[in-house]
């Protein structure tokens, strides 16, 4: 294989793994500006992240499969053209609606290009070369969460919450002239297999109101729950007969593959809104500015970044269960840590929940991927960074949708002022108490997973 098209694909997966990631972490350090520029709620505030995480977790999947079937580069190149345009529209946004729905568009977009980035990379890199390549590939997602809270209350403090989604603008453009100029070829392993469309619309819209149902379970969201019940039993039911299905459900029947995917959906579900939950504690009630916000929180994905590798080269020689469900039970304390929270806490309580949530998510990470990857044949390896992806996402936006309900249920309509400070109190502690639940369950089915390395 050339090495200048090596090179060229491991830089071009490598930025669309960092800025993917730079974005969901920066953005949780901005929203607070963002309110205040449009006057906006806690709800209303929350749907800004929502709706990119929405967007990413309910087309990744079917992205994929598309990737698969009509050509990898095509559709990542498609991706990085509509993140970069929707982000350029974020940025000139005059309107929070305007707003959440460029940010739905940008979620689109982050689907194209983050889902098929590992596939291409994949494609391209000889097995006895693709580890190192997909562990430097690894290092730019942490990279990217590391960077975004600090870059971002940076950019935020001193240049406007808009400069963040403009600099994603000319960072996703740069990409996409790369990769149409040095990425020459095209890799569609499935080309010629039919498109499973009317399971990708069932799973696009079980998704959906699950996600939406979740947010509004307190104005008749049940019924959207009922629906994705509903839609989900007839994908099921449905992928068992496609000859060539969107999702190959053969996969969960392995346990070692099915706990660790569950343990990967209570994990990320449980403990991605806690930045955003402290973000506004830091902005609102501590009255501090982005850019120290973003300094308190950068502790999180660093000490994950500076961890991860090391564990994750420790899974290969002692049983991944164990160490994801000690990380699981570090963040369990973390999260009860963050029910103690009040009006007089000091910071180093925060650096304490941080620490731990840092530490547990870097003994979680990589040991619960590396059984992933672990529990399948070769042949199935995108299938499997494609299902891992789709739990971690839909854990991501579950837990923006809970979050959503629970500052809905305290604050209602009302933004987070001096004087509704004790109900914004109150949703972290019932924030800490669902999600402790959360982990604590995710402790048992990441050790009831089985053993990989017998």
């Amino acid at each position: 294989m050339d090495k200048n098209l090596k090179r060229s694909a491991l830089f071009v997966t490598s930025l669309a793994s960092f800025l993917n990631p730079f974005m969901g972490s920066s953005i949780n350090v901005v929203l607070p500006s963002i309110g205040k520029n449009f006057g906006l709620n806690a709800v209303l505030l929350s749907w800004v992240g929502f709706s990119f995480l929405l967007a990413s977790s309910i087309f990744l999947v079917p992205f994929g499969r598309l990737a698969d079937i009509y050509g990898r580069k095509k559709l990542f190149l498609i991706g990085t053209i509509l993140y970069g345009g929707s982000s350029f529209f974020c940025g000139i946004s005059n309107s929070v609606s305007m707003l959440i729905f460029f940010r739905f568009l940008q979620g689109l977009g982050g689907a194209l290009f983050f889902g098929t980035s590992i596939a291409l990379l994949t494609s391209i890199y000889p097995a006895e070369e693709r580890g190192k390549a997909l562990g430097i590939n690894a290092s730019m997602v942490y990279l990217g969460l590391s960077l975004g809270p600090f870059l971002g209350g940076a950019i935020a403090q001193h240049l406007g919450w808009r400069a963040l989604f403009v600099l994603n603008f000319f960072l996703t453009f740069l990409l996409a002239f790369i990769t149409s100029i040095n990425l020459k070829g095209e890799w569609a392993d499935a080309k010629g297999e039919n498109y499973d469309f009317f399971g990708a619309v069932l799973l696009i819209f079980s998704f959906l109101f699950m996600q939406i149902g979740l947010s509004f379970l307190n104005k008749k969201g049940y019924i959207l729950l009922i629906l994705f019940i509903i839609f989900f039993y007839i994908f099921i039911l449905y992928e068992k007969r496609e000859k060539f299905p969107l999702f190959n459900l053969q996969l969960f029947k392995n346990s070692l593959f099915l706990f660790s995917n569950i343990s990967a959906f209570l994990n990320y579900s449980s403990t991605f809104s806690c930045s955003f939950i402290l973000s506004l504690y830091l902005q609102y009630l501590k009255g501090l500015p982005p850019f120290k916000a973003g300094i308190i929180l950068f502790i999180q994905p660093l000490i994950m970044a500076v961890s991860s590798p090391f564990i994750g080269k420790l899974s290969d020689k002692l049983e991944p269960r164990a160490l994801s469900s000690f990380g699981m039970l570090l963040n369990f304390f973390s999260l009860l840590f963050l029910y103690n929270l009040n009006l007089n806490t000091k910071i180093y309580y925060i650096y304490l929940i941080l620490i731990l949530l840092g530490i547990g998510n870097g003994f979680f990470a990589s040991p619960n991927t590396n059984a992933i990857m672990g529990s399948v044949e070769k042949k199935f390896y995108g299938i499997a960074t494609g299902t891992l992806s789709t739990m971690r996402s839909i854990g991501m936006s579950t837990s923006i949708s809970i979050t959503t309900l629970i500052l809905g249920i305290f604050l209602k309509n009302e933004s987070i002022v001096e004087k509704n400070f004790n109900l914004f109190i109150s949703s972290i502690k019932t924030f800490s108490i669902i999600f402790s639940i959360f982990l604590f369950i995710g402790i048992f089915t990441s050790y009831s997973r089985g053993k990989m390395h017998s």
